[in-house]
């Protein structure tokens, strides 16, 4: 059961095992947001079931999320046990009360996790450590700003885990030199192509990660970057990134000159829906019975992350795009998309109007829709793990990000492999504009042409992760290496 400590929560030493292992033990931080949590629980179980030990750190909010919105038990790892693996659970805070509004807030939420978050973990490190001698190493999600301070303290190898591609972070690495060319604090030379960069043979301006193409770069958000991406990140003794060494060479060549830098992508369980570990914050609709009824490719998936907002104008063009495209929709629209106060952000009377041919969910099970034989496409945020989705399943993309990483990923999809289209030309979204992107994503030769393509990369993918392939050979000698600076630091 869970006990509480001075405002930190963990299972009682009883819970854990008992026997003691050669085994690399680790301490494992991820993001508490959605996008990073999912990546990190796959990693979680790929480390465990390599014969590492794995204490999985949760923060309280996240942990009730996920609680109230399936009907998993206090220990979501329950299950990933059972089939032999050695993960074990803790929660600690993040600093703030259970009900604050992370989403509407962020700001708020942001600098707690830059100031406040680091002293949990470190007390929680801490009395781990004391209870756990075996533990040795210690894994956080690369936006951590503390990783170093506390892999130091308590003598543990320091392994940063990168969610998104390898290009955002290259590209983050060399903010100084954007800088030093007008690419970035302020973005001054918006439409002179970037190709000085190592790593990146070129990028265009608007292709920057959104908080490198912002006017305002004193955010607690830039503080974060800057801190954790440009300074901490570059110490760690290992990198772990869910991405696939042949769709980014050029990239990841570069990087590996600096640190030990292993691409292991995509980090996706053996059987593809398959859910040892509940990661979702929010109850997820079945729209299998509905999504039967639909002919092959007929379908188009919508949804924008879980995280970033939209306007109330860009919904609402969005929602008269699909009414006019006649194309038929399951659209995963969370209830705070424009702000948690506004609950009911789609036009009067939509709902009514596509009824027969649209299904509005405020959440799903994304692989369960994705990977169904009626989806014809994918209009999408652009989130990393949506990317690797949509390619798995062999969808292509309708590309409309809305933040951070989203504006790069979608550069790799529509412009490097072909395999989507880029929803707004112009500046603002327009109903006539998404009335016909999404009619050539489902219904034109357009879509086939892009369909070959999502097949080569797929195969890429497939590859990267069969026996022999360069993501299970990358881990592979993660974790020989590991096990060796484990033995240095003895």
């Amino acid at each position: 059961m869970l006990l509480p400590n001075n405002n930190l929560f963990h299972y009682s030493p009883n819970f854990m095992a008992d026997q003691r292992t050669e085994n690399p033990h680790a301490i494992f931080v991820p993001l508490p947001l959605q996008g990073h949590l999912t990546p990190s629980v796959l990693l979680a179980i790929k480390l465990a079931s390599k014969g590492f030990t794995v204490t999985f750190v949760n923060t309280e909010s996240i942990h009730h999320s996920i609680t109230q919105s399936s009907s998993t038990t206090d220990d979501v790892f329950a299950d990933a046990r059972k089939s032999g693996l050695d993960i074990r659970y803790v929660i600690v805070t993040d600093g703030l009360p259970i009900e604050f509004d992370r989403s509407l807030y962020h700001d708020q939420f942001m600098e707690c996790i830059f100031h406040v978050f680091s002293a949990h973990v470190d007390k929680l490190v801490g009395n781990l450590v004391e209870s756990e001698p075996s533990i040795s190493c210690l894994i956080t999600d690369s936006f951590h700003v503390w990783p170093l301070m506390i892999s130091k303290k308590y003598n543990l190898v320091n392994i940063s885990f990168w969610t998104e591609p390898a290009l955002i972070l290259n590209l983050y690495y060399h903010m100084d030199l954007l800088k030093k060319n007008g690419h970035y604090d302020p973005l001054e030379k918006s439409d002179e192509v970037i190709d000085y960069v190592p790593g990146v043979k070129s990028i265009k301006p608007k292709n920057l990660m959104s908080y490198l193409q912002a006017k305002n770069t004193n955010t607690v958000t830039h503080r974060i970057i800057h801190k954790a991406l440009f300074t901490a990140t570059k110490d760690a003794d290992f990198v772990l990134c869910n991405t696939i060494q042949e769709l980014e060479p050029y990239t990841l060549s570069s990087l590996n000159q600096k640190q030990p830098f292993y691409a292991i992508g995509p980090i996706f369980s053996n059987n593809f829906t398959q859910q040892l570990v509940s990661t979702s914050l929010w109850s997820e609709s079945d729209c299998t019975s509905w999504l039967d009824k639909r002919p092959p490719k007929s379908v188009l998936y919508i949804s924008f992350g879980s995280y970033a907002h939209t306007s109330k104008h860009d919904l609402e063009e969005i929602a008269y795009g699909l009414l006019q495209s006649g194309v038929s929709f399951i659209w995963a629209l969370r209830p705070d998309i424009i702000s948690s106060n506004d609950t009911n952000p789609l036009p009067l009377g939509f709902q009514d109007q596509v009824k027969d041919r649209g299904l509005i969910v405020s959440w799903c099970n994304q692989k369960n829709v994705i990977s169904h034989s009626s989806i014809g496409g994918f209009f999408t945020h652009c989130g990393w793990n949506s990317i690797l989705e949509s390619i798995w399943c062999e969808v292509p993309m309708i590309c409309f990000p809305l933040l951070t990483d989203q504006f790069t990923n979608r550069k790799l999809v529509v412009d490097d492999w072909k395999i989507g289209l880029n929803l707004c030309e112009g500046s603002l979204v327009l109903r006539d504009e998404v009335a016909r992107k999404v009619k050539d994503l489902v219904m034109d030769e357009k879509s086939n042409e892009m369909r070959i393509e999502i097949m080569k990369v797929k195969r890429t993918l497939e590859d990267a992760v069969a026996v022999g392939g360069s993501s299970q050979r990358n881990f592979d000698q993660f974790v020989s290496e590991v096990k060796l600076k484990i033995d240095q630091m003895k």
